[in-house]
């Protein structure tokens, strides 16, 4: 097959882009531009799309004697998971960003380039295991690697795209793993720190990249009673379940900790409360994408709902409509800090099903004070 290796200039796209190679793939290496303005090195181990980078992927191509090429793909990048990230925010919901760069950037502008070309697939460093089934149809499944498994951020990709992805690192279990056989084959990404929070904020300081991008919006903290309790710059900085950072004038009467219950941006309000107020054992969602058939969605009794990309899936029954809502009932442990705008991916043991963008989340039987 002609493969498009997407190469980020990492440990785990170069080893991946290596086992392609070695599996007897054509492979062409790609690097994705996707800041508008790069720096020269990375801050540490934060971020990405650095020249460093770009550079580092470079070697490692050639090391492994493919040929290689940079896309720039900043402008979609800027269009789509950026903006995304900031309308999501000012509207009060609590995006993934990796979701929608796995979304429209890795599985829809990279991969629709690449057939385009007449590329076969892409590979990528992903953890995250593809079964092939005897009738042709494909499975997506956790990684054996917990600790990196990204099956979540990946759910969102849909069937036919599933069908022209390669995860070459689907069958380790561990990072250390893939930085021996990066070290085995003389790549000098061997030893690179991995890169974590989100790519486009390297700093870390989300809250100030919300505030440099939508400006400062003074407004009021209120506990679940509406009494006012403090103050904020800006209600879009604040994501359910958050507790740090509320920078409230005095504490609670009952001194135990708040943490943000809602958060109003149509008056630009930032609701505290206790942590029961917090747990939730129904959900609602849209946008719904399957891995498997429409008919077999209708209602899933024997699955399990993760709502956070390292968090631990709970026993649910799943209701799906023929519009892209999605009811999720919590059948065994309910989850606390489920916000508006994070993604919820259904899973059948290690097999991802489907994944949906929350919409809404309640309990049942909801305390007083607390939003029904």
């Amino acid at each position: 097959m002609r493969v498009l290796a997407a190469m980020s200039g990492g440990v785990d796209s170069a080893v991946a882009a290596a086992l392609a190679v070695e599996a007897g793939h054509d492979v062409v290496g790609v690097h994705m531009a996707l800041s508008r303005s790069r720096n020269q090195f990375r801050t540490g181990s934060r971020g990405c799309c650095s020249i460093e980078d770009a550079s580092d992927a470079r070697r490692a191509a050639d090391v492994l004697g493919i040929p290689y090429y940079v896309w720039d793909l900043s402008e979609r990048f800027e269009e789509t998971v950026v903006a995304d990230f900031l309308a999501e925010y000012e509207a009060g919901r609590t995006p993934n960003p990796c979701v929608r760069c796995n979304e429209h950037i890795k599985f829809e502008t990279l991969l629709d380039k690449a057939t385009a070309l007449g590329f076969d697939a892409v590979a990528t460093g992903h953890y995250a295991r593809i079964t092939d089934l005897p009738d042709g149809t494909r499975e997506l499944h956790r990684s054996p690697n917990t600790e990196k498994d990204q099956s979540y951020v990946l759910a969102v990709m849909g069937p036919e795209r599933l069908a022209r992805s390669i995860f070459p690192l689907g069958d380790f279990t561990s990072k250390a793993q893939v930085r021996e056989q990066a070290a085995a084959r003389g790549l000098a990404v061997s030893a690179k720190p991995d890169s974590y929070d989100i790519c486009f904020v390297a700093d870390g300081d989300t809250r100030g990249f919300l505030r440099e991008r939508l400006g400062s919006r003074p407004g009021v903290v209120v506990d679940a009673a509406g009494e006012v309790v403090g103050e904020h710059d800006g209600a879009y900085a604040y994501t359910v379940g958050q507790r740090k950072g509320l920078g409230l004038g005095r504490p609670a009467a009952d001194g135990r900790p708040r943490y943000v219950v809602d958060v109003r941006t149509a008056t630009n309000t930032v609701v505290v409360g206790p942590a029961e107020l917090l747990t939730v054992d129904r959900i609602a969602a849209t946008k719904a994408t399957w891995l498997i058939p429409a008919d077999e969605t209708r209602m899933l009794d024997d699955v399990e709902a993760q709502v956070r990309a390292h968090g631990a899936p709970v026993p649910a029954r799943v209701l799906a409509a023929d519009d892209g809502t999605v009811e999720v009932q919590l059948t065994g442990t309910p989850l606390r800090g489920v916000a508006a705008g994070q993604s919820l991916v259904v899973y059948r043991g290690t097999r991802v099903l489907g994944q949906a963008t929350v919409s809404r989340a309640w309990r049942a039987a909801a305390p007083a004070g607390s939003r029904a």
